[in-house]
Formats: C-alpha cells, structure tokens, sequence
C-alpha cells in the first residue's frame, strides 16, 4: 500500500488543478505585448480603445451618453452590461471581471483583437529570435493553432453590431446603446475602422519572421508602406505600471 501522503498531494494537486493555481491565465494583459511591440503599443494609447474603461466612469463623454439613454452622472465600471465590451477576455479565464479587475486588462488591448496571448505568445517569441539568429522563419500556422487571431473581425461585430436590426447574426442582450439611431457614427463598417489608426492603431513593419496562412485580409496592405517601428524585448519595461 502506498504511503497517505502521496494521496494527500495527489489531492492537493487536483485541487490547485481545478481552481486554477496550476492551469497558467490565457491572458496575460497588454503589457506583455507592448514590451516588444512598443510602436504600436504607443500608437494605441491614443485611441478610443485605450480609454474604454474611462468613458464609463461619471461624467464621462456625457453628451454621448445622454443621446443614447445612460444616465451621465453613473459610474458604469462595475456594470456588467457594459464592462465587457470595454475590456479583454470579459469573464473568460485570465480575463477581466468586475470581483479581481486587472489594469492591464481593463481597455480594448491586444488580446481583444489578436487572442489571449499565454498560448501562442511563447511561439512568437521563438519565432523572432530564430529569424534574428538565422534568418528561419516560422508558419504562422503554429501561432494560430495556440490560439492568434488573424481574422477578429467577429471580435469587434460582438460589441459594434450587438444590436437589434443590425444585421450580424450573433446579436444577443445585453444589446449596445450607442446604434446608427441613436448617432450616424456608429454605424460600423469592420474594413473602414480597421484602417483607421486613431481607431485601432498604427501599423509598422513586420520583420518577415512569420510566413504563409493564416494572415490578415489587409496585411500586405499594411506592410507595402509600413514604417520602421520601435522594437523592445521581454525585459524591457513599459511606460505603463502595474496595479
């Protein structure tokens, strides 16, 4: 017979398993991206996707909110009928919630559009040192079987075009105030806004360390006359800071 306290640990480790202690966040927050790609981590602050999260609090974009029915002296931050389009990985593992908000999560970061990054982000990571180191470059298959996003427009109809009579197929409540009745801009058309870097975010070079499908519908558009941008690496820190 066995020794007790291997069934002791045997439990311990289940335990930890299924309460999450052991199985690593999906998410992991934009700082983690922005470490490496700090151009476009720049470029997004300015957007209206960085300031997700403000525009709830009271007394924010009050006239918006008044068109649409809100109430603009409300503090929306812990409303759970609007924080989820305002954050990444609403409510999924890792991701934001209102009981254990993280501030690197809480905007419209990297992970809403390009997937929860503790899964491929490794891959990405070997990918750029072999292709620095010897010129190898990597399928990008193998980010997207780890979970990359290279086609998100489904990620930004699930908050733009979540309302009745809009024609996307996915609508459910709770349903977005802010529709083409209540003002003519947000009428969402996915292939105009995504080229639109005060809306998203501007696009840089791409090194060539990633090759072949699945890609972006607009990449090589982007990269005919993309800049050079600023590169860091994971030790670099970002301008941003930690809760």
């Amino acid at each position: 017979m066995k020794h007790p306290i291997t069934y002791i640990l045997a439990i311990v480790a289940m335990f930890a398993f299924f309460s999450g202690t052991v199985v690593a966040d999906t998410y992991e927050g934009r700082k983690k991206c922005s470490s490496c790609h700090k151009s476009q981590a720049k470029s997004w602050r300015d957007t209206a996707h960085a300031n997700a999260m403000e525009s709830l609090k009271a007394g924010e974009r009050k006239e918006a909110k008044e068109k649409a029915g809100l109430d603009p002296d409300k503090d929306y931050t812990k409303d759970k009928d609007c924080v989820g389009c305002h954050v990444d990985g609403w409510e999924q593992k890792g991701g934001y919630t209102v009981e254990r908000p993280k501030k690197m999560l809480a905007a419209v970061g990297c992970e809403s559009c390009h997937g929860p990054g503790r899964k491929y982000r490794g891959e990405h990571r070997k990918g750029g040192q072999a292709f620095e180191k010897s010129g190898k470059t990597m399928p990008r298959q193998r980010l997207a079987d780890r979970g990359q996003d290279f086609h998100f427009e489904e990620a930004c109809n699930a908050c733009h075009l979540n309302y009745e009579g809009s024609g996307w197929k996915g609508t459910q409540e709770p349903y977005t105030p802010f529709t083409p009745e209540v003002d003519e801009k947000y009428r969402f058309d996915f292939d105009k806004m995504v080229k639109d870097d005060e809306a998203m975010h501007k696009h840089y070079k791409m090194d060539g360390a990633f090759v072949g499908e699945p890609k972006f519908k607009f990449h090589d558009e982007f990269q005919t006359d993309a800049e050079e941008g600023e590169k860091g690496d994971e030790d670099d820190d970002d301008d941003e800071d930690d809760d």
